[in-house]
């Protein structure tokens, strides 16, 4: 009952399941400024569909609650449009050289090790680091102290880079490599793991553009759309992996989880919402970590080399 076939992923799975599990990543990129691939993906792949097919229908689905989520940042005013411009000539780069990496592990028969190991590792660092800082900002408060990210006329290295240019929304002068290579960065990430890059995109715009969180979460979303849809045309061209089923449904339940995570985002300050996307971010890579090392059920599969790469 509620069964759906995915031609491409070869397999049937529960539609209220899917349709549950595109809403609550459509509610966590609203909330977070996130495209929510770094939990879909993982999700998908505990779901049984294989991890090719994962990345690349994850980044499908990040288009759609990128949208949602960004329509409702640009009507608060909170989306620096030529910050995100240069995100994106970067990202461009970025995703065609991992989708191109991509197809490679793919010919090897390494791609589903190496796409968890890769998230293992990059989200329990960045998890890691985003909940010490948060826990940081939170005790600031509670002492009275200031917990902004950045104070008037504060430099790093960044500020001693050639190339540089103003963005007056986020009131910046600054170089354009930095925003170049995050994006680029982002553009990899999304191609070769299926995610909007998010997790990699606001805490580095936070902690070393010094961008204001609120433009940061908007930017950030607005940029994702336009990489994950360059990342979804690739994948589909080059690499036959976009279940387009699968994607509809996770589409569907990402657009209305979206609006109904900006509204829930508004309530919660910066620092919280930092230190609740960490533990997030730490509990997929904790999960992760655990399927790589335990035994697993199946000793053996017949599954094709193709889809389950």
């Amino acid at each position: 009952m509620f069964q759906v076939y995915l031609p491409i992923a070869e397999m049937s799975v529960n539609l209220l399941v899917m349709l549950g599990l595109g809403a609550t990543i459509g509610f966590l990129s609203g909330m977070f400024g996130v495209g929510g691939g770094f939990l879909l993906t993982p999700l998908l792949m505990f779901s049984g569909i294989p991890p090719a097919i994962a990345v690349a229908t994850g980044a499908n689905q990040i288009v759609a609650t990128s949208v949602s989520g960004a329509l409702a940042q640009w009507r608060r005013g909170n989306i620096d449009l030529k910050m995100g411009g240069v995100l994106i000539a970067g990202g461009m780069v970025g995703a065609l050289g991992g989708v191109f990496l991509l197809k490679l592990l793919r010919q090897l028969g390494q791609a589903g090790l190496i796409i968890s190991l890769t998230y293992v590792a990059f989200l329990g660092v960045i998890g890691a680091l985003m909940l010490a800082e948060s826990l940081r900002a939170m005790r600031r408060a509670r002492a009275g102290k200031s917990v902004a990210s950045r104070r008037s006329g504060q430099h790093n290295w960044v500020h001693g880079l050639p190339l540089k240019m103003r963005f007056p929304d986020s009131r910046l002068y600054i170089s354009a490599i930095p925003p170049l290579v995050i994006g680029a960065l982002v553009g990899l990430l999304a191609a070769f793991l299926g995610v909007g890059g998010g997790f990699i995109m606001v805490p580095a715009m936070i902690y070393l553009l010094h961008m204001p969180t609120n433009i940061v979460i908007g930017t950030s979303m607005f940029q994702i759309i336009f990489v994950s849809a360059v990342v979804t045309i690739l994948q589909a061209t080059l690499n036959n992996t976009v279940d387009v089923v699968l994607a509809m449904l996770l589409v569907v339940g990402g657009v209305i989880g979206g609006q109904f995570g900006v509204s829930a985002g508004q309530r919660l300050k910066g620092e919280q919402l930092r230190a609740l996307l960490a533990l997030m971010v730490l509990a997929v890579a904790i999960r992760l970590l655990f399927d790589l090392v335990l035994r697993p059920a199946e000793l053996y599969s017949i599954a094709p080399m193709a889809a389950g790469a």
